[in-house]
C-alpha cells in the first residue's frame, strides 16, 4: 500500500488575459499638416487585489511626431495617460481571491498605435494593448513515497575496492623515464 504526502507549494492559480483598445485626443500647440510618426513609452502597471478582481492601475506616454506650417516644421507633442483595467481571473479549484495571492501583471502586446488621425486641430488615436494575469497562490500537491528502505550499498574499510590496483601496481616499467 503505497503512502502519501501532502506537499504545500506556490503555484499558478489562475491566469487572464485581456485586450483592450482606447481612443484619445491629442491638441498639440501647433495645428498640424501630416502626422510623421506615433510610438507609446514609458509603460508601468501593477495589479491589485479589488473583492475579488485583478484591477490593473497602468501609465503611459504617447508622442506624436507632427509637421506644421505648410509641412515645413516638425514637432513632437507628448501626452501621458493613466488607465484602469478590471480583469476578472478564474482560479482553480473554485479558490478565493484574497490579500495573500501574489498578483503578477505582464504586457503581452505593448501598447501601439493601431490608427491615427487629423481632426482639425487636433489628432485622434486608437492604442492597442494586451495584458496577462497571473495569480500565485498555495496550494498542495499530493505525491507518493516509498517505504523506508535502506537503499545505499554498506562498504566495509577493511575490504579491498577494487582489486585491479594491486595489477597495476606490479606492471609499471621503472626503466620508462630513463
Amino acid at each position: 500500500m503505497a503512502n502519501f504526502k501532502e506537499i504545500v507549494t506556490k503555484a499558478i492559480i489562475g491566469k487572464s488575459k485581456k485586450n483592450s483598445t482606447n481612443e484619445f485626443k491629442i491638441t498639440p500647440e501647433l495645428k498640424p499638416d501630416t502626422i510623421l510618426g506615433c510610438w507609446i513609452i514609458n509603460h508601468k502597471f501593477n495589479g491589485v487585489n479589488n473583492n475579488g478582481l485583478v484591477n490593473i492601475l497602468g501609465t503611459y506616454d504617447i508622442n506624436v511626431w507632427y509637421s506644421y506650417d505648410s509641412d515645413t516644421k516638425t514637432a513632437v507633442t507628448t501626452k501621458s495617460v493613466d488607465y484602469q483595467d478590471k480583469m476578472p481571473v478564474r482560479l482553480k479549484d473554485n479558490t478565493v481571491l484574497t490579500n495573500n495571492e501574489e498578483i503578477i501583471v505582464r504586457s503581452l502586446k505593448q501598447p501601439s498605435v493601431s490608427n491615427v488621425v487629423i481632426n482639425g486641430d487636433t489628432v485622434d488615436l486608437v492604442i492597442e494593448k494586451e495584458l496577462g494575469v497571473e495569480v500565485i497562490g498555495d496550494t498542495k500537491i499530493k505525491v507518493s513515497i516509498e517505504e523506508d528502505e535502506d537503499d545505499y550499498e554498506e562498504i566495509n574499510d577493511d575490504e579491498v575496492i577494487n582489486n585491479n590496483d594491486e595489477v597495476a601496481i606490479d606492471e609499471i616499467d621503472e626503466e620508462y623515464l630513463k
